[in-house]
């Protein structure tokens, strides 16, 4: 907002006009200069001048799955593309975090407005992943840049626009959870949180972030006055298996992540969330649930499930759903409030671990990316 103001100030527009800019930009999603009618026409053509453009980023694709899940593949100024995935519904990754108190009301009046109780965008952050999770298909990718604030905005307002949909009006969920690390894309992602809530009308309650483990950035992030709901994705039970499904673990372990997660200051009602993709005859057994037990033990947390999202390319399967269930009742039997996350868009690589930019989806599953590995 404020460089906003300061370009109208420079240009010797009064500052309000910045807020007009604002407006125009992230809450209308208006695409073109000349369609500001907030602006005095000089002041546009001058914009117009001086180079300054506004607009969204181009959906090139979309992929539709049986259960309602939309991937869309966003095309930037500069011709590369990352994924934005809409779910009408959620996955219940939401639950028991404590952010649906109080909403049923809200929710009961978007069910009759258009269909849906709440639903959940998830952006993308980087282009491609550096943290080279083992059971991801992002990480096939590699990392190729880091997203502007503008750009990781731009995706939801696109997706925004083409659902029609218009916050604060209908319950939407922003999860930073698609393509990259958004810890090692810090400041731009913190800018998005801001102008997602002052410009777009998403409060942080609505927004989650989703980190494999950067514990510095895990401490500044406490530390935000305005700041989403933190998922830290655990995915092991103690070192030697986390290292070997997240390499990361190296540099950062279970007991500094751990203590971090402790010293983490949660809000009223809040709860940290940690995520656990369940893979089959690897890290699914009682005793690695009972080793989970005693990770968390004393935080005000609660754990998401995730059975893996089956994909070629991958060494490792999705368990059978009753090792899922067991898994969980050796927690929720421990106290700490768990929830299996339902797949979504699983028939179009939508679901959580699947992006990878696939273009082709045939019935078989098979794919073809549009970014070798």
């Amino acid at each position: 907002m404020q460089e906003l103001t300061n370009l109208a100030l420079g240009s010797g527009q009064p500052a309000y006009r910045g807020q007009q800019l604002f407006d125009a930009v992230y809450r209308q999603k208006i695409d073109r200069l000349d369609e500001i009618s907030t602006l005095p026409l000089e002041y546009r053509a001058r914009l117009a001048e001086q180079g300054w453009e506004v607009g969204l980023p181009r959906i090139a694709r979309k992929f539709i799955s049986s259960d309602g899940t939309v991937r869309y593949l966003v095309e930037l100024a500069d011709g590369e593309t990352v994924e934005t995935v809409w779910m009408p519904e959620g996955d219940g990754g939401e639950s028991g975090d404590g952010s649906e108190a109080g909403d049923e009301i809200e929710a009961r009046i978007d069910a009759e407005r258009v269909g849906w109780r709440r639903a959940t965008i998830c952006v993308s952050s980087q282009m491609g992943c550096a943290v080279n999770c083992k059971f991801c298909f992002t990480a096939l990718l590699g990392v190729k840049r880091n997203l502007e604030a503008g750009e990781i905005i731009g995706q939801i307002a696109a997706v925004l626009r083409e659902q029609r949909v218009e916050p604060p009006l209908q319950r939407v969920n922003i999860v930073f959870m698609g393509m990259g690390e958004p810890f090692l894309n810090y400041d731009n992602f913190m800018k998005s949180v801001r102008l997602l809530a002052e410009g777009v009308g998403i409060p942080e309650s609505r927004m989650t972030v989703s980190t494999a483990g950067i514990v510095p950035r895990i401490h500044d992030f406490g530390q935000e006055p305005l700041r989403p709901k933190l998922a830290i994705s655990l995915n092991g039970s103690n070192d030697a298996l986390r290292t070997e499904v997240m390499p990361l673990n190296r540099k950062w372990n279970l007991e500094e992540l751990m203590k971090a997660a402790r010293e983490f200051p949660l809000r009223a009602r809040e709860r940290l969330t940690f995520e656990y993709v369940l893979l089959a005859d690897v890290n699914d057994a009682p005793e690695q649930a009972r080793e989970v037990v005693e990770l968390v033990r004393g935080i005000r947390a609660k754990i998401n499930l995730i059975a893996l999202n089956p994909g070629t390319e991958l060494p490792y399967r999705t368990p059978e759903q009753e090792r899922v269930l067991a898994f969980q009742r050796i927690l929720v039997a421990a106290g700490i409030p768990t929830f299996v996350r339902r797949p979504r868009g699983r028939d179009i690589f939508a679901a959580c671990g699947q992006l990878k930019r696939t273009v082709e989806v045939a019935p078989t599953g098979d794919f073809k990316s549009t970014l070798s590995s």
